[in-house]
């Protein structure tokens, strides 16, 4: 159709949008699609002139801060163009307030048509009283697609994530995505013995930065330079160097993460809702923890120790590499206090003691002191004497048919546990009936916060009780006895001649010291090293009398 002198020229950008994450049909909604509707519409219409194209290809249409959305209204404001042309409103955008702010308000302050081939929208023509409520309506239903399509993108993430499937977009240091299951983890064999090393290094005294800088001067790839070398398209907003090095803080995190033990933590963070995208650390209760899904690169019970190290008080004395081997496990048996490490020297030598950290500030408690030489020698003798009390303990269960003996002591146990969810259960129902009593009026509402409260605790602590009991069930169910982890952790310890800081954080909790040289020491596992030996003294019996056997067998 001819133009006339009085029809006015417009200058248009074709805006094409496609998101994966908005629920986009991959086939009706392409980027080619788009373009060629965009392409027959300006043949028809020869006002229009098309000038350029702008796409944001994978981005959601939840917000307006696009690249390519961005450089076209630079574009408007420049000048250079007067008419935007999209294929339908939800290509423009899913947000209900800021595509009708855009359209009611921004285009026509800016003199700009706006035109949604699809949606039989067209700025330039003259608006219907039906405009004035469809478009707005349909505004609405784009943003409410947008919101169920993002529930339901949660909902399955949540699945995924409590099935034990990793969904991040990148494997985390140590370990690759399986070629045959994205969502599996498979350890990196080159990696993982990177991580191996760095928790034997904790384990052996050293600090955050101390193994930091430890593989920095062997030039090793931090995680990020490594999955750059692995050809992944990773990028972070944190890095200010060219080249990025270890940290404290990257040391720090593969020590805390349960992943290396062969757990997944996930949904740590999340954001507030569909239109944020910033995202916020969520609570701890909230996190989704599944364990066993994946192999593990370092066994539970170094990731146990290293952990409880992390969470010690321990500095590194000056001109050290490495902490002393009973920094962060000796106290003052009086006032809990730490003991602190001092030289004195004396006759030409120098001679190393513990003191009482608060006595030695002045602030109260009595003078406990003792002599590094002699607290070595009591710990280290302690520590003989505990492995080889569980080497005889190993020895006399070995020796007998114990399967009367584990009979008898399921027997107890499912005694204990039916008392306990009995328990569990009395405390459940009294709960129900202080509040039945507060309906009533027989209690008022802070004595109901009271029962509340001691009920409550009552109740956990029986729960608790009943799962160590149930613990202790399948323990014995699945024949380890004195063959478990712990007691491995103490064997191979078994010609011990010196103490080392991997030896101290391993087997032991805490050192107290007393006045006058004493030493109460605390092993690690001692729950369990008592119920070993109680198990070792009902076997001895039955070792000295045979007839016993015989009866519980019948049992």
């Amino acid at each position: 159709m001819p133009l006339n002198k009085e029809t006015t020229i417009y200058n248009a950008a074709g805006y094409l949008r496609l998101s994966k994450e908005d629920g986009d049909k991959t086939e009706s909604d392409s980027i080619s699609n788009q373009r060629d509707l965009i392409a027959n519409f300006v043949k028809s219409t020869p006002e229009i002139h098309l000038c350029s194209e702008r796409i944001d290809d994978g981005f959601s249409g939840v917000d307006f801060n696009r690249p390519a959305f961005n450089l076209m209204m630079e574009d408007v404001k420049a000048g250079r163009i007067n008419c935007i042309i999209v294929k339908d409103l939800s290509r423009f955008g899913r947000n209900y307030i800021e595509a009708g702010r855009y359209i009611e308000r921004i285009f026509p302050f800016l003199g700009v048509r706006f035109i949604a081939i699809n949606d039989g929208y067209d700025s330039a023509k003259e608006r219907t009283q039906s405009d004035e409520i469809i478009i707005p309506f349909k505004n609405l239903v784009n943003d409410a697609y947008c919101r169920d399509i993002s529930v339901k993108i949660r909902s399955q993430l949540d699945i995924k994530r409590k099935k034990g499937e990793f969904i991040g977009s990148f494997a985390v240091y140590g370990y690759l995505k399986s070629e045959e299951n994205k969502n599996q983890l498979v350890i990196d064999p080159y990696a993982a013995k990177i991580v191996r090393d760095i928790f034997a290094w904790k384990l052996e005294g050293l600090s955050q930065q101390g193994i930091a800088d430890r593989l920095n001067e062997i030039s090793e790839p931090s995680p990020m330079e490594y999955k750059r070398l692995l050809g992944l398209n990773f990028a972070t907003s944190f890095q200010v160097k060219p080249t990025a090095k270890w940290t404290a803080v990257a040391i720090g995190r593969i020590l805390k993460n349960p992943i290396y033990a062969g757990h997944l933590v996930q949904g740590k963070e999340s954001t507030p809702n569909y239109k944020i995208k910033q995202r916020v650390l969520k609570p701890e209760d909230k996190w989704i923890r599944v364990e066993n899904t994946h192999e593990p690169i370092i066994s539970q019970e170094v990731f146990d120790t290293v952990n409880r190290v992390l969470a010690q008080d321990t500095r590194l004395a000056p001109n050290e590499e490495t902490v002393y081997p009973f920094s962060g496990l000796i106290f003052c048996a009086d006032c809990k206090s730490g003991m602190v490490r001092k030289i004195v020297p004396a006759g030409g030598k120098r001679y190393t003691y513990y003191y009482c950290s608060k006595n030695k500030a002045g602030d109260g408690c009595t003078t406990h002191c003792i002599s590094e030489r002699i607290l070595e020698k009591a710990v280290l003798q302690a520590l003989q004497n505990h492995i080889a009390s569980i080497l005889d303990i190993e020895q006399i269960i070995s020796s007998i048919d114990t399967l009367p003996m584990q009979q008898e002591e399921i027997r107890k146990i499912d005694t204990q546990l039916l008392m306990k969810q009995e328990e569990i259960e009395k405390y459940k129902d009294l709960k129900v009936s202080i509040y039945e009593d507060l309906k009533s009026g027989v209690i008022d509402a802070e004595e109901y916060r009271e029962f509340k409260g001691i009920y409550g605790k009552k109740c956990v602590e029986a729960q608790q009780a009943a799962e160590r009991l149930e613990q202790d069930r399948n323990t014995i169910l699945a024949g380890k006895g004195a063959n478990s982890i712990w007691v491995e952790a103490f064997k191979k310890n078994r010609n011990i001649t010196e103490l080392s800081r991997k030896v101290m954080v391993s087997l032991i909790e805490w050192i107290h010291v007393y006045t006058g040289n004493r030493v109460e020491i605390r092993f690690r596992y001692q729950y369990e090293y008592e119920r070993t030996l109680l198990f070792a003294e009902n076997a001895k019996k039955l070792i000295a009398e045979p007839s016993l056997i015989a009866r519980q067998g019948v049992m």
